[in-house]
């Protein structure tokens, strides 16, 4: 049975592409998750246009991103935390907390999978932050200052 694709299938193919797979598997498992459709010539065309629409989107984000990642790089943001009387924060910092405090101090909003943080940060003191985006990488500041108690 010809399909089109919704969504990106493991080990079938990429959305919007026209496969040829199993009636079964597209009648029991493709089509009623949502997945695939019939590739009849109605649907051919209907996938086209909301494939050109699908790139002029995506065509404006790359805008809107190439904004943000201005806009971020060579910043400074503060966050306070609790330490103990050795200058470590009793919780660490992760990568929602970043973003909402980007959001906050400079009105920048990013995607949580484009921070690169290999684990949270558990000390006071200036940390440099990178924010990669496809082959585009910036850099800014955050500095972590103790909770006064």
């Amino acid at each position: 049975m010809k399909i089109i694709l919704l969504k990106d299938v493991k080990k079938i193919g990429k959305k919007y592409e026209i496969k040829e797979v199993a009636d079964g598997y597209a009648l029991n498992m493709l089509i009623p998750g949502k997945l695939a459709i019939p590739a009849t010539s109605g649907n051919v065309n209907m996938v086209e246009v909301k494939k050109k629409g699908d790139l002029l989107e995506t065509a404006k984000t790359e805008a809107e991103i190439q904004k943000a990642l201005n806009e971020i790089k060579g910043i400074s943001i503060e966050m306070v935390g609790k330490v103990n009387d050795k200058g470590h924060l009793f919780a660490g910092i992760h990568k929602p907390e970043i973003i909402e405090a980007l959001k906050k101090q400079k009105g920048v909003n990013i995607a949580i999978d484009h921070v690169l943080l290999e684990k949270p940060i558990k000390e006071v003191g200036e940390h440099s932050i990178t924010v990669k985006v496809g082959d585009r990488e910036v850099a800014f500041r955050l500095n972590i200052k103790p909770e006064i108690i």
